[in-house]
């Protein structure tokens, strides 16, 4: 299975990140612009390294997809937050789904900020309206690369977790949701979005407009 890794100033984590891969996984750190090393960390590491000039999570996250060659892929932060031993487990139960989300649950207060809560829990139940029955936007996730190529998600900014999910729901996808440790990330590294309200602020400005 191929795991997607967008990357923005991540080098302090890469290599922990990268060594707690799971046998059988080949990582794709695709560089969004980094100014810290962070491609360079990446291939040491033995990751296949992606440059995307355009700046944006999901032109990453898409620049990644495009990469992939194996049947499976899946997408992960590459802060050290999420636990990417998780990921076989979730790859099992795409035997009766066509897409497996982590619902995070944060192993401490300092995981995951109120503001950066607040504003997935509210997302989440908008989703939840239109009948999909998610709590989260699945920051970790596996699916088939051909069908979610073929699902044509547009958002090129913070918006694409979230196209997916409403795609998804359109296309009738079985998603299943499961819960996976979400941690603080990695010292030296700084989110784009819980780091700050501002940052979540923008994250969400890019979620609203997909849901217009």
């Amino acid at each position: 299975m191929d795991v997607v890794l967008p990357c923005l100033d991540e080098a302090a984590a890469l290599p922990a990140v990268l060594a707690s891969l799971p046998p059988g996984h080949r990582a794709i750190v695709v560089d969004n612009g980094s100014s810290d090393g962070s491609p360079e960390v990446a291939a040491a590491c033995g990751a296949l390294v992606v440059h995307e000039s355009r700046r944006g999570y999901g032109a990453a996250v898409h620049a990644g997809l495009l990469a992939a060659t194996s049947d499976l892929v899946a997408f992960a932060d590459a802060d050290g937050s999420l636990d990417l031993a998780e990921l076989p487990a979730m790859a099992e139960l795409l035997a009766d789904a066509d897409l497996v989300v982590g619902r995070r649950r944060p192993v401490s207060a300092a995981a995951w900020p109120w503001h950066a809560r607040a504003g997935n829990a509210v997302i989440a139940s908008l989703l939840r309206r239109r009948g999909l029955e998610v709590h989260d936007i699945a920051p970790l996730r596996v699916c088939r690369r051909e069908a979610l190529l073929a699902l044509d998600v547009r958002d090129r900014a913070f918006g694409y977790p979230l196209e997916l999910l409403v795609r998804a729901a359109s296309a009738g996808w079985r998603v299943r949701e499961v819960d996976v440790a979400y941690r603080p990330r990695a010292a030296g590294t700084k989110s784009k979005v819980s780091g700050s309200v501002r940052g979540t602020l923008r994250a969400a400005r890019d979620m609203a407009g997909v849901l217009r």
